[in-house]
């Protein structure tokens, strides 16, 4: 453990670091920006039980980034702020619909603060960040080619617009705006933990030893 913030609900969030000291790149995962998608954590905590003594890159991974929204079950952290509006890009506005709300301001919240510091903080080459239902691979940033290849692992198609406007989103804020590789995992909800696992455990592999 490298870095830990304290919610406002008194939950932990942990960046957890993972390298074998000549590493290559370094690559960001994130997992549970939405309370009511937990399917992230679930594969990141597998990966994690694996043997990782020979991995090339080095890994940083947030397994749950909004552990009060998950405790509560809903979309948003416990200030009712969507993290994935929140985040202090060129587009940011106030919004009036609630399950998208960004906040007063951005960067207002502890959970949006703890990844803008780890940005400032480490030069990351490529980021994974672990979202559900859509079964899509959408991406921002110069990550075409990285997510053509998680599409290829995982049979999800390509999907460079998710469709509607997403104003202080984390892929505008570190893919457009930081020219960082950002892939935006949507897993499907109505397939099992185990399944999801099975399907995805690759996308790890190849992040951690191939990319």
């Amino acid at each position: 453990m490298i870095k830990t913030a304290i919610t406002k609900n008194n939950n932990k969030i942990n960046l957890i670091e993972i390298n074998n000291q000549n590493y290559d790149k370094t690559i960001l995962i994130i997992g549970v920006f939405h309370g009511e998608e937990p399917q992230g954590e679930y594969l990141i905590n597998e990966y994690l039980k694996k043997d990782l003594s020979k991995i090339k890159n080095r890994l940083l991974i947030v397994p749950c980034l909004n552990p009060d929204g998950k405790a509560l079950n809903k979309r948003q952290n416990a200030n009712g702020v969507d993290l994935n509006r929140n985040f202090p890009t060129r587009n940011w506005k106030v919004t009036e619909n609630k399950e998208y709300f960004g906040g007063n301001k951005p960067e207002s919240e502890i959970e949006t603060k703890f990844i803008t510091e780890i940005l400032s903080d480490y030069k990351i080459d490529a980021i994974l960040s672990i979202h559900a239902p859509f079964k899509i691979v959408n991406y921002d940033g110069p990550a075409k080619e990285l997510a053509e290849k998680i599409s290829e692992i995982t049979h999800y198609p390509v999907q460079a617009d998710i469709g509607y406007p997403t104003p202080g989103s984390f892929g505008n804020y570190a893919g457009v705006e930081r020219n960082i590789p950002t892939i935006t995992l949507e897993l499907p909800e109505d397939e099992s933990d185990e399944t999801l696992w099975k399907i995805n455990e690759p996308v790890f592999d190849y992040l951690a030893c191939e990319y």
